[in-house]
């Protein structure tokens, strides 16, 4: 049986996969079977923040390897302390705990919210509130957390404790915090599953200050939106916000599994010995490589990402057949006259990978892309939407 065949035969089906087996790349190239090249403009849904095989980022993970592939979380690894280092100082935040997802991450925040509560408001304060159309994992936890619906359907009961209301509707959030239950709120600045929607400044403001003036916990979601995608090493700095935890994942381990939830001065604490825990959390390979990562999101190369961004959407913006362009720095969302799902097939046709987003076509390319690639994909963009 060739892969489709062998896919389709023992893989639960949980996937609508494209018509497409990828066998190598390079950089933001990728190839399929048949040796036919594509320009990816999804890095695996933000994944690859330096694209296929980066050669920076196969040292880091080859020398790691060839030393201790994995430890257990009774003894130390130098790359997992040294990562809490990197991104405590990057961000200001006091203490890290890893895992090894965006779910896992969020998991992680949730239990640190109300736990927090708990001990400082009391045992009923639990409930976290999150934004409509919001997305925020795939366990049951973060399902019931995730502001859609129809993702609640089919796994009833789901865990308790979660409310939503709409962005930009703080009347609402105050409704909900009225009854003195609401240990935290958890927002994503851009929402990528949720149609590549960002926040409207403004109100994220506000919602800060309610939240500081309520002693509740701001908690933000920057699975997708982290480690350098929109222009800033994490989306709220775009908004000058504080939040007390953060938690990211996708694009920090630039292509392996792992995710960190960062907590901040008030809650650095919060966790103590068995409070929580994971077998391959800060696991020494994925922290190596997520090393590499974070190391190259200097200042002047988050210029770059937000210069790319700023020529990708000069190249779409008002072309035939795009209506609207929506997100932050090289995540971006286009709102097509066609449906975008035929606009994706038609690029992937013509050479160029391509995501959606609810009714959008969504990119999410190679942090490091080079422009000569993005104009040439963006051309495929432009006729595929013009139809």
């Amino acid at each position: 049986m060739n892969t489709f065949e062998l896919d389709k035969t023992y893989i639960a089906g949980t996937y609508k996969r494209f018509p497409v087996e990828i066998v190598s790349g390079r950089g933001s190239l990728v190839k399929d079977v048949n040796g036919k090249e594509y320009i990816d403009m999804g890095s695996g849904i933000a994944v690859t923040s330096f694209g296929v095989a980066d050669e920076e980022w196969i040292a880091a993970v080859e020398k790691q390897i060839h030393s201790v592939q994995h430890m257990s979380n009774l003894y130390y690894t130098a790359p997992c302390a040294k990562l809490a280092e990197a991104l405590c100082r990057k961000t200001g935040m006091a203490k890290v705990f890893f895992s090894n997802s965006g779910a896992e991450a969020n998991e992680c925040a949730i239990k640190a919210a109300r736990k927090w509560a708990a001990e400082n408001k009391g045992p009923a304060c639990s409930t976290v509130v999150t934004l409509e159309n919001s997305f925020h994992g795939r366990t049951l936890t973060t399902l019931a957390a995730t502001g859609q619906e129809h993702y609640h359907e089919l796994y009833q009961p789901l865990t308790p404790g979660f409310a939503s209301f709409p962005a930009g509707d703080l009347d609402a959030l105050k409704k909900l915090c009225a009854g003195g239950t609401v240990a935290a709120v958890l927002i994503e600045c851009v929402q990528g599953e949720g149609g590549v929607v960002a926040l409207d400044p403004g109100f994220a403001r506000e919602l800060e200050a309610f939240l500081k003036e309520q002693n509740i916990l701001l908690m933000v979601d920057e699975v997708q939106t982290g480690n350098g995608r929109t222009g800033a090493l994490y989306a709220y700095m775009h908004y000058g916000l504080h939040p007390d935890v953060v938690s990211t994942a996708k694009g920090l381990a630039g292509g392996l599994p792992m995710g960190a939830t960062l907590l901040s001065e008030k809650l650095k604490d919060v966790f103590s010995y068995g409070d929580h825990g994971s077998t391959f959390g800060g696991n020494p390979v994925a922290a190596a490589a997520a090393l590499s990562v974070v190391s190259r999101l200097t200042d002047a190369f988050l210029a770059e990402v937000t210069r790319k961004s700023e020529l990708l959407r000069g190249q779409l913006e008002g072309a035939p057949g795009i209506e609207e362009l929506t997100g932050l720095g090289l995540m971006i969302g286009i709102r097509t006259v066609r449906p975008a799902a035929e606009v994706v097939a038609d690029c992937m046709a013509d050479g160029v990978l391509c995501l959606t987003a609810k009714d959008k076509v969504r990119l999410l390319p190679a942090l490091n892309i080079p422009d000569e690639l993005l104009t040439r994909a963006a051309k495929v963009i432009r006729k595929a939407a013009a139809g």
